[in-house]
């Protein structure tokens, strides 16, 4: 209409009045105000952008589909053990503007980054001096359009490094091994060392060897002792949102996984507990948003090791039902909310079975993000726990 083209050329003289435009990493890069904007060579950046310009501390980047959350927070707390100040920030929730005003010469900064975050730096062509890759497995195929695209977003991560910085990557890693060859600067491939891979494996699982080879390398780069490394270790059991148990109710386990939003990430989970679950049953509660994802391998976990699924609403839930209905798989329901999906779980539940949110998808739509979902999660649960809890006291009153 008329009215809505008269809005969107007013728009545009906003961005054409403009000295700089700072642009949010979920603005599209192809943007149409962007576009007008570019045309007439108006600078574009990101609040990345402003900080590494602006930095006067040394940066380790983190980057990775999974895993680089854990990674970034077990780099920080290993250095924590040797070095004072030492400053944790990036797609955790946290604006690296918000410690900008902070920082000092010496000082270091430990950043986890996102693709979209990536795609933005690559405007300012720069790269952390210590950049970290945890691995590359498909996600953001709705956003960035194909794998290889979502690639090289992670791959600016390292691009615009020299001979004189470091990539840290998983030697096993064949994706990133692969992504690397391009890199100029030293690459220090990584492993977990023997000696930490119980406490790996008891804490957080074997997934997560990698992440933890990753994170202790980097910390034997800045003189980090092993006993400091491993001190760490054993007292850390995961962050909040990935495969957390929040409680044991009545002899049945609660998982939550919510930061899992892809199917790699879920089958991970579903792996995991299939193995724990041992005389008693998995239920997974699952599905979500698409975000362009191959869900075969996630349907194939579900069908080889969980008892009882419970699917949120989505478009992800509805490619994995076609995947799951092939294979006449029925033992699955739906739910229009958190609280019902926890509900039914429950009652498909006994003692010794586990109880998983592990989506596999986007939270969007149901809920504001990811760690919404998660919460809603906990909520749930804890208010079971309520009910649970004023029953036993009830009973104890009778017989007494």
């Amino acid at each position: 209409t008329l009215k809505s083209v008269g809005a969107r050329l007013a728009w545009e003289e906003d961005f054409l009045k403009a000295d700089l435009i700072v642009k949010n990493p979920g603005v599209r890069p192809d943007s149409p105000y962007l576009a007008v904007a570019e045309q007439k060579g108006i600078p574009i950046t990101s609040d990345v952008g402003i900080f590494f310009n602006h930095a006067p501390a040394g940066i380790i980047g983190i980057t990775g589909t999974r895993g680089k959350s854990t990674t970034a927070h077990l780099i920080h707390a290993f250095l924590k053990t040797k070095i004072s100040r030492v400053f944790l920030a990036g797609n955790i929730r946290k604006s690296v503007l918000e410690i900008l005003s902070e920082l000092r010469e010496g000082d270091l900064v430990v950043l986890e980054l996102s693709s979209f975050q990536l795609e933005d730096l690559s405007r300012e062509k720069k790269s952390p001096h210590i950049a970290v890759v945890t691995n590359i497995q498909q996600d953001h195929i709705n956003w960035h359009g194909t794998m290889t695209a979502y690639q090289e977003a992670k791959a600016n991560i390292f691009r615009y490094q020299n001979s004189e910085d470091y990539l840290f990557i998983d030697q096993d890693n064949e994706i990133v091994q692969s992504i690397a060859k391009e890199a100029s600067s030293k690459i220090v491939n990584c492993r977990l060392p023997f000696r930490l891979r119980l406490i790996v494996d008891s804490n957080l699982g074997i997934h997560y060897r990698a992440a933890v080879g990753l994170a202790n390398a980097v910390a034997k780069h800045f003189g980090v002792g092993d006993e400091d490394i491993k001190k760490v270790l054993k007292d850390f059991h995961g962050l909040e949102g990935r495969q957390q148990e929040i409680a044991v109710m009545g002899g049945v386990h609660f998982i939550n996984d919510t930061t899992a939003t892809t199917p790699d990430a879920a089958v991970a989970a579903i792996e995991r507990f299939a193995a724990l679950k041992a005389g008693g049953k998995l239920i997974l509660i699952a599905g979500g948003q698409d975000k362009g994802l191959d869900f075969s391998t996630m349907a194939e976990a579900i069908l080889k090791n969980v008892d009882q699924l419970i699917l949120l609403p989505g478009s992800a839930t509805d490619i994995l039902i076609q995947n799951l209905t092939k294979s006449d798989f029925v033992r699955f329901n739906k739910a229009g909310s958190m609280k019902e999906a926890v509900e039914k779980a429950v009652q498909a539940s006994r003692k010794g079975d586990w109880i998983v949110l592990s989506p596999g998808a986007a939270s969007f739509g149901l809920f504001l993000n990811e760690f919404d979902r998660g919460e809603q999660f906990s909520d749930a649960v804890k208010n079971l726990q309520s009910s649970f809890s004023s029953c036993s006291s009830r009973r104890r009153r009778v017989a007494n």
